[in-house]
């Protein structure tokens, strides 16, 4: 139980925690917060970087197995069916993760040419519409940290390979309230993406739409943005609930 209870203290953490700012909260005896947390290191649920905690890919993945198990992830999935009825092109749910972008859920358009990006596929973040909506809504101080450490790889001729042309990006994704994604990170694909944020008014995930430019153009796109605020709005609500 008193493993569950440090991963709680890091759940609802907003950044990675050291083993002292663990114990703060908890006010267990030095010696035993240390040994759990070594078991945690040990047994790959955990890392330490920077003297921090921070969770490794064990860790979320069964926090990902059971977000899926929720009651609200069947709700939320027939909003993105409904999404992808009206659009006719493929609408996925994107939350982040240590290597980028993760699809964590997804609805797949009926034709047959189609950009296949599968759930559990890691996307970057500075050349997605789900990555950058990410980017533009983190706390400015996290966003000033973690902007200088990505890898800016060319994917396209259009790609935002400069911090400059990022950080400019995301000030304008800020103000609209939703990012586009053309031709950045595949030729020929575009993609729209909006937060979806949780009871505390922090980001959550990102619903996005993508699709080939030669039946989804930037035009196509911004036609669906009511669409999509509205339903990013619904699944808020399932999960705040």
């Amino acid at each position: 139980m008193r493993i569950l209870r440090i991963l709680e203290v890091l759940a609802h953490a907003e950044r990675p925690l050291t083993p002292t700012e663990i114990n703060d909260q908890l006010g267990w005896p030095k010696q035993t917060l240390h040994r759990l947390c070594q078991t945690l290191i040990s047994d790959g649920y955990v890392e330490k970087f920077q003297r921090r905690l921070v969770p490794r890919k064990r860790l979320l993945s069964v926090a990902f197995g059971l977000t899926t198990h929720a009651t609200s992830h069947a709700a939320r999935h027939q909003i993105l069916q409904n999404i992808a009825r009206n659009v006719g092109e493929t609408v996925n749910f994107v939350r982040p993760g240590i290597q980028g972008m993760m699809y964590a859920d997804r609805v797949e358009t009926n034709w047959p040419f189609r950009i296949l990006l599968p759930i559990g596929t890691h996307v970057p973040f500075h050349c997605t519409a789900s990555g950058k909506t990410y980017l533009a809504n983190l706390p400015a101080a996290q966003r000033r940290k973690i902007i200088p450490s990505l890898d800016l790889q060319a994917f396209t001729n259009s790609t935002l390979s400069t911090i400059e042309q990022l950080e400019d990006e995301l000030k304008q994704i800020r103000r609209q309230g939703y990012a586009l994604d053309l031709e950045e990170f595949h030729d020929d694909m575009v993609a729209i993406a909006v937060p979806v944020y949780d009871d505390q008014k922090r980001f959550f995930a990102a619903l996005a739409i993508h699709g080939p430019k030669q039946r989804f153009d930037k035009m196509a796109a911004l036609d669906r943005l009511p669409l999509l605020l509205g339903s990013a709005r619904q699944i808020s609500e399932i999960t705040s609930h």
